[in-house]
């Protein structure tokens, strides 16, 4: 359904018509001051985004800014946690608090290795610490 953007050149009001044809009113009337000189507008439009259109401006986003890339290729957890902000912003997901919890220690410059240990490594290193 277009909408149509006009300017009263009577009373000098913005005002929009929402119109269920493609052609626009003859004459639309002010709704403020019921003049019909009016003068139509160029107005801008709105496009919704697909998933992968948003991912790709996130992805476009963090590729773009040189200090981050610079952060994740020197294996910097602050850059890693900030990238992973940026992509968890433009995406409809619940963030569990253990994710949270990870992502402010490394934003804080710390690598949470016990969260990125493998499972048999931390069973090897709980025997070490027990005495076993």
């Amino acid at each position: 359904m277009p909408i149509y953007e006009y300017l009263c050149l009577n009373c000098r009001r913005r005002f929009t018509i929402y119109v269920k044809a493609f052609s626009p009113p003859s004459s639309p009337s002010c709704p403020r001051c019921n003049a019909s000189n009016s003068r139509r507008l160029f107005s801008t439009f709105f496009r919704a985004l697909s998933e992968s259109e948003k991912r790709k401006d996130i992805y476009e986003d963090v590729l773009s800014d040189s200090r981050l890339v610079e952060g994740l290729l020197g294996n910097d957890p602050r850059a890693l946690a900030e990238w992973n902000r940026r992509l968890t912003r433009g995406m409809d997901i619940e963030i569990s608090p253990e994710y949270e919890e990870m992502l402010d220690r490394m934003e804080h410059g710390e690598w949470p290795r016990e969260l990125l240990e493998r499972p048999e490594e931390r069973e090897e290193g709980g025997k070490e610490e027990g005495g076993e």
